[in-house]
């Protein structure tokens, strides 16, 4: 059976979209660049801040230098973390899952590309107590989907990553499981479709909060 899940962050415990948006369209505006609309943030997120960067400046047709990247970057990034929590909502049933889950033993892990120090304030802002590895994107080592991250929290939990359910919207998550020699499931309520994430090698997809629970205790 099952002994820990690990969970995307994005897309998966927490509705961060609008945030993101947000954010980004408020740090294009302060370089004189027009907006992108909100649902198209869905598409360019999950592979770390840097690529959602470069991806929204190529939606905006804007061409920057490395150095200008850099000032971009670095006021996405004040922006970000002068108001983490802006526009951010659990999905529901979340809070719940993790709390029964929590309650039945099971060790509990997020593991995100999103910067580490914004990975754990939103974990813990909305979480407080309930994982016990929080990992976001660190120097040195590899996002998603190299498995070097999801292995570390395994070697950390003591628990062989066949006994661990990777839990994500997207197909970057649900790669990551496989490389880590884990079994992936793809949530429906994120920011990516079914089609994705099975052609990507989710082994379940669910559509609620309750599902997942079921999933997780059926085998």
């Amino acid at each position: 059976m099952y002994k820990a899940c690990i969970f995307d962050m994005d897309g998966t415990l927490l509705n961060t979209l609008h945030s993101i948006a947000w954010i980004g369209n408020t740090a294009l505006h302060k370089f004189g660049l027009p907006p992108i609309e909100t649902d198209a943030y869905k598409l360019l997120v999950g592979n770390g801040a840097d690529t959602l960067m470069r991806r929204m400046l190529r939606t905006v047709g804007a061409k920057f230098s490395d150095a200008q990247l850099t000032e971009f970057r670095a006021e996405y990034d004040r922006l970000y973390e002068s108001d983490p929590l802006r526009l951010v909502t659990p999905y529901p049933g979340i809070p719940e899952l993790l709390r029964e889950l929590k309650g039945r033993g099971f060790r509990l892990g997020v593991l995100s590309n999103k910067p580490d120090n914004m990975t754990r304030i939103l974990a813990e802002s909305f979480y407080a107590g309930l994982f016990d590895a929080i990992r976001g994107q660190v120097p040195g080592i590899p996002k998603k989907p190299d498995p070097t991250a999801a292995l570390g929290i395994a070697k950390g939990f003591s628990i062989p990553p066949r006994e661990i359910l990777y839990i994500g919207d997207s197909g970057v998550d649900m790669l990551t499981g496989k490389n880590a020699g884990m079994d992936s499931c793809g949530v429906l309520w994120g920011f990516r479709d079914r089609k994705e994430l099975e052609e990507n090698g989710a082994v379940f997809t669910v559509g609620s909060a309750s599902e997942l629970l079921e999933t997780v205790m059926s085998r």
